[in-house]
């Protein structure tokens, strides 16, 4: 099985429940954990708090909240966000443009046809504004800038990386090693043969996934069939696969799919963009779709991120005008939810220096 830049430089080793959290300085303390917790070879540092003070409830974050709530202040703040990332982005070499172009002037909107459920009804949630378009996840801009955008956030998550395309490699080559891992160690000899990717987007995640795992069938499921036709389109430019890649338009609350038809369960950076009630529901969803032994990996920002949480101001302020569910999400506690579904062995871990990676198992069968 194929791994990615960071399994070469990025070991993983298994800790018992002390949690060793860096400091700063070179030096360290411990502090017990209900889990197990994944420790990394080179380790990215938690702040001292459980949150940043500007998420969640506090006088900070409900200031930010009131400013945000002014429409017109709101507009130019969704303005900014926007362009912080497209400049990141092409200080980087990333060709955003270009890249949105390429898609806005293709034949990608023939896909829509092939892969849009129109009996899908789409929750309230999904029909807010995100991350500065009005329509949210409902557009072809959307869907055009997406992965320019993934490749942005990777870069300004890995600063020290000598490019942007290493940036990403390296985090998820991180978060493939910390799944591979989990599962290596609490599902014995069991293979992953049926993989899927839930809130895929434009796929980027779900290629990773199938190029890690070339044996196994991955199926990518996301609410916007915008996407999901980036997706399927820019897969269909690849060389063929032994195993296609299988898209699919459906809600996670409520996939449809069979219970039981899956080893690995993905949901990589949808959270954030989740109130607390489908974040609840998503969990049950990937529980119900899991065999016995089976392993859920999420990634997402990471509330006790030391970078997270000392972020400036002007930049955390821009980043709670795109995204409405952001204080609901950093209040959720993830771990807790999974235990309550019914997860067991739950592991939690930082993959780069502003997300975490969560992988838990739903239990073996006894006999």
């Amino acid at each position: 099985m194929a791994l990615s830049l960071a399994a070469h430089t990025h070991n993983l080793v298994l800790l018992s429940t002390t949690k060793t959290i860096a400091i700063g300085h070179g030096r360290t303390k411990s502090r017990r954990a209900d889990s197990m917790v994944v420790k990394m070879a080179v380790t990215y540092e938690e702040g001292q708090l459980k949150r940043p003070k500007w998420g969640g409830e506090t006088p900070l974050s409900r200031l930010v909240g009131a400013l945000i709530s002014f429409k017109p202040l709101s507009a130019l703040l969704k303005l900014g966000a926007r362009q912080v990332l497209i400049s990141t982005a092409e200080k980087n070499n990333i060709p955003w443009r270009e890249m949105r172009r390429e898609i806005l002037e293709s034949d990608v909107y023939k896909e829509f046809e092939r892969i849009q459920n129109p009996s899908i009804i789409y929750p309230d949630y999904y029909l807010s504004p995100f991350h500065a378009y009005d329509e949210g996840n409902l557009s072809w801009l959307a869907a055009a800038e997406a992965e320019p955008a993934t490749m942005s956030i990777a870069r300004r998550a890995m600063p020290d990386a000598s490019s942007a395309e290493e940036a990403d490699q390296v985090m998820r080559g991180n978060w493939l090693q910390a799944i591979q891992q989990h599962h290596l160690q609490h599902s014995g000899n069991s293979m992953i043969s049926d993989i899927l990717d839930i809130g895929c987007s434009v796929g980027v995640t779900t290629r990773f996934l199938a190029d890690n795992f070339p044996l196994a069938n991955v199926t990518g499921l996301d609410l916007s069939p915008y996407f999901l036709s980036v997706a399927q389109f820019k897969e269909k430019k690849r060389a063929p696969r032994k195993n296609a890649i299988k898209w699919i338009h459906a809600n996670g609350e409520d996939t449809g799919l069979p219970s039981k038809s899956y080893d690995l369960v993905s949901i990589a950076y949808v959270f954030h963009e989740c109130p607390e009630r489908a974040i609840v529901n998503i969990v049950k969803e990937a529980f119900r779709l899991l065999r016995p032994g089976g392993t859920l990996a999420l990634t997402d920002q990471a509330p006790e991120s030391k970078v997270i949480q000392e972020l400036p101001p002007v930049l955390f302020t821009l980043l709670k005008s795109t995204e409405p569910f952001l204080d609901e999400y950093y209040l959720t506690d993830l771990e807790g939810r999974l235990k309550e579904a019914g997860f067991v062995n739950i592991q939690s871990v930082l993959t780069d220096p502003r997300h975490k990676t969560v992988t838990a198992t739903v239990p073996p069968l006894t006999l």
